[in-house]
């Protein structure tokens, strides 16, 4: 099964684009991020055209995920829980940034959209993010991401956590380490919440397949980023024991970013023998 997470920055906005994509790359399922559409707004039928499912879980203008699979997508479930002490909870959480659904292949998979805040500016009172901060929001929510993970480990069914993370793990995923050390998606905290997600169990797809710096999956539109390869990588799969047992290969689809008016991130893909 080939399983593409992808930051699209906006499906109206770039609607030609991930049709072509989804034509020619034909992904299983694709996951998206940053959709900035309210689901009735989504422009479901281009896609259902082709033969995919969809769900969204969308907010106007901002945020939002999607799941678009050629199997059917059961057991959707919107919005992530809280974790005690850790913000909000579902429906009290008015940023849509998560959405699950089970596909059934050789066997049953739960797939898991995210896009995790970026929390910038980052506010910080001594070593203590500002409470209701966008960072602190950004830290309590990785806590309930990590909450959710060990749920669904307590199941022992096969599982990936795949999305945006904003996270940019060890220096070696930035062109320039040294310009992100005070950023949102670097800072020590940070990577030590990503860490603890991982050391639940969880494998980190790529890192499991691909060894070294030069491998980015976001380029910002400024200051020619792109052409000088001054990337990031923080579009991320974490993958179940069950499910990294299943992997064969991820790979970062980076031509796609070449392409006229894309999305700074590109597709970054798994392929898992289920």
């Amino acid at each position: 099964m080939q399983i593409a997470t992808f930051n699209i920055n906006g499906v109206k906005a770039r609607l030609p684009i991930l049709i072509d994509w989804l034509r020619d790359a034909a992904p299983d399922v694709a996951i998206l991020q940053e959709i900035k559409s309210e689901d009735a707004a989504f422009p479901r039928e281009a896609i259902e055209d082709l033969g995919y499912n969809l769900e969204t879980h969308g907010q106007k203008g901002f945020n939002g995920v999607a799941l678009i699979s050629k199997l059917p997508l059961e057991d959707v479930t919107r919005g992530l829980d809280g974790a005690e002490g850790a913000g909000p909870k579902g429906e009290d959480d008015i940023q849509a940034r998560y959405i699950e659904a089970t596909v059934v292949g050789k066997t049953a998979l739960r797939i898991c959209g995210l896009y995790l805040p970026n929390g910038n500016p980052v506010e910080m009172d001594g070593d203590t993010p500002v409470p209701g901060g966008k960072y602190d929001y950004k830290l309590k929510w990785m806590e309930r991401l990590r909450h959710r993970a060990q749920e669904l480990l307590k199941e022992e069914q096969p599982f990936l956590m795949a999305g945006d993370y904003n996270i940019i793990p060890q220096a070696e995923d930035a062109k320039r380490p040294d310009a992100w050390r005070e950023d949102a998606l670097f800072r020590p905290e940070s990577r030590a919440a990503f860490r603890r997600l991982l050391n639940l169990g969880l494998t980190e797809a790529f890192r499991a397949r691909v060894r070294g710096p030069g491998h980015y999956s976001f380029w910002d539109y400024q200051a020619g980023a792109w052409n000088r390869d001054d990337g990031i990588r923080i579009d991320h799969f974490l993958l179940s024991p069950q499910c990294a047992d299943l992997l064969r290969d991820c790979r970062i689809e980076k031509d796609m970013r070449a392409q006229d008016k894309p999305s700074d991130h590109v597709p970054v893909w798994v392929d898992l023998d289920i």
